[in-house]
């Protein structure tokens, strides 16, 4: 009992989330003072470190609903606007094909942080992360790991950046003027990863009128300190800038305890996609899913000799993507896809109807849950053995590699957890479809 008693008591300690300050330490001092120097300071929040989420902002006095959690004026916001009245606009501004606002962004933050502390922005460059946990960073041993589907994306980021820093070498040799070290030792690949990542996990959306000096939609703003707010997948804000107070407002819709972290929300986002865009996995998610590919699908199904007119279709009719199971079971295009797919070509007609929520006579839609089953089934064992091959890759790697494969293990250990709930649901009680099933028809080519 004594053996118990304590178990319990330590997973309390556990789960109780504890903080520590970090509005001591230097970086965070310059931060603020900086911040100061520009026209903001906050009372209601301050830097911390949290047992579950790292670095976040602590609420010094309860926040009530509806209340203003952060308001951080213009003069705070690094914005494309910064980069053209910088050094950099002249360079910028006279080259040819113009520059993406994520490039010039990018590029600034790069030279910047070449400066040292001999730049303005230095008390912010300084509190950025030095590396990220986002697929832009990922080794192929962390990439290999992840699902078929999130892995491809993955990579296609990855190759995303690498395309950007090679097709733009030109312009940052122009920039050699600027740099007291050559020009390929300071806007290096990794140099240019680091502020990608900076710029797409950490900026907010704020809608830029269109320059002639920039190509494309100019929607991004880094916002110093305001960055330190966590993601909270239940939580519910309102942020967006004020054109009165020419500040960049969030306001609280639930509000936040005293001494607890202050989240926002960075949108109704599935775990793989805040894994891709952002480099972490919520806990407690209500928006995760677990993605079903069209090549698992084609391998579940390699028996149907109908199966590649039958895929032709799906994907004609935009029914091969966003195939999902939740906890709460196969969502509905997955298991609309896997009606039509047991169609028989009989009953080809009739795929109107199975759209509109229709289903068949009880032996198609017996097919049709089976192969759900068998999807998740397949899918399970895969986050299993991609588990397994986690646990011995964090036995042997480095911190850096570690960080990313822990981001990963959430994101299976998430997808085993919903994928059981999922195979639990449909190994119970034959569910009762709704609407009248279909006459049965002959079925010499139906999906086996």
């Amino acid at each position: 009992m004594r053996g118990r008693a304590a178990r319990k008591r330590r997973r309390k300690r556990e789960s109780v989330v504890q903080s520590v300050s970090l509005c001591h330490q230097l970086q965070y001092v310059r931060l603020r003072t900086f911040l100061h120097q520009r026209g903001f300071s906050s009372t209601l929040l301050q830097p911390a470190l949290f047992t579950d989420t790292g670095r976040g902002l602590q609420a010094l006095k309860s926040i009530k609903p509806g209340q203003l959690l952060i308001s951080l004026p213009e003069s705070c916001l690094l914005t494309t606007s910064t980069v053209l009245d910088s050094y950099l606009g002249q360079y910028i501004k006279s080259w040819k094909p113009r520059l993406s606002p994520l490039l010039a962004l990018c590029v600034f933050l790069v030279c910047e942080r070449h400066l040292g502390e001999a730049s303005d922005w230095f008390p912010y460059i300084d509190a950025l992360p030095a590396a990220y946990a986002c697929p832009a960073y990922f080794t192929d041993a962390a990439a290999a790991v992840l699902p078929s589907g999130a892995r491809r994306r993955a990579l296609e980021q990855r190759e995303a950046v690498r395309e950007l820093h090679s097709l733009h070498q030109n312009f940052f040799r122009s920039l050699q003027p600027l740099l007291s070290q050559p020009v390929d030792e300071v806007l290096t690949y990794e140099a240019l990863r680091w502020a990608w990542c900076s710029v797409n996990t950490r900026s907010v959306f704020m809608s830029h009128p269109s320059n002639d000096s920039l190509s494309g939609q100019d929607v991004y703003a880094l916002a110093p300190f305001l960055d330190l707010l966590n993601h909270g997948p239940d939580v519910q804000v309102k942020a967006s800038f004020n054109d009165v107070t020419r500040c960049y407002e969030i306001r609280s819709v639930s509000g936040t305890p005293r001494y607890q972290q202050a989240f926002i929300n960075y949108g109704s986002h599935d775990s793989q996609r805040l894994m891709l865009e952002y480099g972490f996995v919520a806990p407690r998610n209500p928006n995760s899913v677990v993605y079903v590919d069209a090549d698992l699908l084609c391998d579940v199904l390699r028996g149907d000799k109908s199966l590649d007119q039958k895929i032709k279709f799906l994907k004609e009719n935009n029914f091969l993507h966003n195939l999902t199971v939740s906890s709460e079971g196969p969502g509905w295009r997955l298991m609309t896809a896997l009606r039509l797919l047991s169609l028989p070509q009989t009953l080809y007609h009739l795929w109107k109807a199975v759209l509109l929520g229709q289903v068949l006579c009880e032996e198609r839609e017996e097919w049709s849950v089976q192969t759900a089953k068998t999807l998740c089934q397949r899918l399970l064992q895969d986050s299993h053995t991609a588990l397994d091959k986690i646990a011995d890759l964090l036995r042997q790697c480095d911190l850096p590699v570690r960080e990313q494969l822990y981001v990963v293990e959430s994101l299976r250990q998430e997808e085993r957890c919903i994928l059981g709930s999922c195979l639990e649901l449909l190994e119970g009680p034959p569910r009762q479809p709704p609407g009248e099933p279909f006459p049965r028809q002959p079925d010499a080519d139906a999906a086996s």
